[in-house]
Protein backbone atom coordinates (compact mmCIF):
# COMPACT_ATOMS: atom_id res chain seq x y z
CA UNK A 1 0.00 0.00 0.00
CA UNK A 2 1.40 3.36 -1.01
CA UNK A 3 -0.07 6.84 -0.75
CA UNK A 4 1.50 9.87 -2.42
CA UNK A 5 0.29 13.42 -1.82
CA UNK A 6 0.77 16.32 -4.20
CA UNK A 7 -0.58 19.79 -4.82
CA UNK A 8 0.77 21.69 -1.84
CA UNK A 9 2.37 25.10 -2.16
CA UNK A 10 2.39 28.73 -1.08
CA UNK A 11 -0.73 30.84 -1.57
CA UNK A 12 -2.10 34.09 -0.27
CA UNK A 13 -5.01 34.19 2.14
CA UNK A 14 -8.24 33.73 0.25
CA UNK A 15 -6.61 31.56 -2.39
CA UNK A 16 -7.23 27.93 -3.31
CA UNK A 17 -5.29 24.72 -3.65
CA UNK A 18 -6.27 21.19 -4.58
CA UNK A 19 -4.40 18.38 -2.90
CA UNK A 20 -4.26 14.94 -4.49
CA UNK A 21 -3.66 11.58 -2.83
CA UNK A 22 -2.75 8.86 -5.30
CA UNK A 23 -2.94 5.31 -4.01
CA UNK A 24 -1.41 2.08 -5.25
CA UNK A 25 -1.38 -1.49 -4.04
CA UNK A 26 -5.01 -1.47 -2.94
CA UNK A 27 -8.51 -0.61 -4.14
CA UNK A 28 -10.00 2.64 -2.89
CA UNK A 29 -13.44 1.06 -2.73
CA UNK A 30 -12.17 -1.12 0.14
CA UNK A 31 -10.55 1.67 2.16
CA UNK A 32 -11.41 4.80 4.08
CA UNK A 33 -9.13 7.68 3.09
CA UNK A 34 -8.41 10.52 5.47
CA UNK A 35 -6.65 13.87 5.32
CA UNK A 36 -4.81 15.08 8.39
CA UNK A 37 -2.64 18.12 8.98
CA UNK A 38 0.08 19.12 11.39
CA UNK A 39 1.09 22.70 12.01
CA UNK A 40 4.44 23.58 13.66
CA UNK A 41 4.28 22.95 17.39
CA UNK A 42 0.83 21.39 17.21
CA UNK A 43 -0.57 17.89 17.20
CA UNK A 44 -1.76 16.29 14.02
CA UNK A 45 -5.48 16.80 13.49
CA UNK A 46 -8.10 15.30 11.25
CA UNK A 47 -9.32 17.48 8.39
CA UNK A 48 -11.56 15.27 6.28
CA UNK A 49 -12.24 11.67 5.36
CA UNK A 50 -14.18 9.68 2.81
CA UNK A 51 -15.23 6.07 2.54
CA UNK A 52 -17.28 4.83 -0.37
CA UNK A 53 -17.37 1.45 1.33
CA UNK A 54 -19.20 2.93 4.31
CA UNK A 55 -20.89 5.81 2.44
CA UNK A 56 -19.17 8.20 4.85
CA UNK A 57 -17.73 11.65 4.42
CA UNK A 58 -16.66 14.05 7.13
CA UNK A 59 -15.14 17.50 7.22
CA UNK A 60 -13.78 19.18 10.36
CA UNK A 61 -15.76 22.14 11.67
CA UNK A 62 -12.72 24.40 11.24
CA UNK A 63 -12.73 23.90 7.46
CA UNK A 64 -16.39 23.19 6.77
CA UNK A 65 -17.71 25.24 3.89
CA UNK A 66 -14.18 25.82 2.59
CA UNK A 67 -12.74 22.32 2.05
CA UNK A 68 -14.31 19.54 -0.01
CA UNK A 69 -13.18 15.93 -0.25
CA UNK A 70 -13.87 13.77 -3.29
CA UNK A 71 -12.79 10.46 -4.77
CA UNK A 72 -12.08 9.29 -8.30
CA UNK A 73 -12.06 5.51 -8.18
CA UNK A 74 -10.99 5.24 -11.82
CA UNK A 75 -7.74 6.97 -10.89
CA UNK A 76 -7.43 5.61 -7.34
CA UNK A 77 -7.13 9.20 -6.20
CA UNK A 78 -8.71 11.29 -3.46
CA UNK A 79 -8.79 15.07 -3.71
CA UNK A 80 -9.03 17.79 -1.09
CA UNK A 81 -10.23 21.04 -2.63
CA UNK A 82 -9.29 23.90 -0.32
CA UNK A 83 -10.88 27.30 -0.93
CA UNK A 84 -10.69 30.59 0.94
CA UNK A 85 -7.49 29.49 2.63
CA UNK A 86 -6.43 31.17 5.86
CA UNK A 87 -3.01 31.51 7.51
CA UNK A 88 -4.23 29.05 10.18
CA UNK A 89 -4.47 26.40 7.45
CA UNK A 90 -0.69 26.42 7.15
CA UNK A 91 0.52 22.88 7.89
CA UNK A 92 1.89 19.69 6.44
CA UNK A 93 -1.06 17.77 5.02
CA UNK A 94 -1.03 13.98 5.14
CA UNK A 95 -3.12 11.44 3.30
CA UNK A 96 -3.93 8.20 5.12
CA UNK A 97 -5.62 4.90 4.40
CA UNK A 98 -7.63 2.53 6.58
CA UNK A 99 -8.77 -0.97 5.76
CA UNK A 100 -10.37 -1.35 9.18
CA UNK A 101 -14.09 -1.24 9.65
CA UNK A 102 -15.61 0.87 12.43
CA UNK A 103 -19.26 0.83 13.37
CA UNK A 104 -18.96 4.38 14.69
CA UNK A 105 -17.97 6.65 11.82
CA UNK A 106 -16.37 9.06 14.30
CA UNK A 107 -13.45 6.64 14.49
CA UNK A 108 -12.49 7.53 10.91
CA UNK A 109 -11.72 11.05 12.07
CA UNK A 110 -8.99 9.75 14.41
CA UNK A 111 -5.36 8.91 13.62
CA UNK A 112 -5.56 5.44 15.19
CA UNK A 113 -7.97 4.31 12.47
CA UNK A 114 -5.29 4.66 9.77
CA UNK A 115 -2.44 2.23 9.19
CA UNK A 116 -1.04 3.75 6.00
CA UNK A 117 0.33 7.25 5.56
CA UNK A 118 1.82 9.36 2.81
CA UNK A 119 4.91 11.51 3.18
CA UNK A 120 2.96 14.75 3.46
CA UNK A 121 2.77 17.92 1.40
CA UNK A 122 3.39 21.43 2.71
CA UNK A 123 0.64 24.04 2.50
CA UNK A 124 1.63 27.59 3.41
CA UNK A 125 -0.85 30.46 3.47
CA UNK A 126 0.45 34.02 3.74
CA UNK A 127 -1.60 36.87 5.17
Amino acid sequence: VQLVESGGGLVQAGGSLRLSCAGSGFTFDDYAIGWFRQAPGKEREGVSCISRRDSTTWVAASVKGRFTISMDNTKNTVYLQMNNLKPDDTAVYYCSGSAAYYVNSVDYTREYAYAYWGQGTQVSVSS
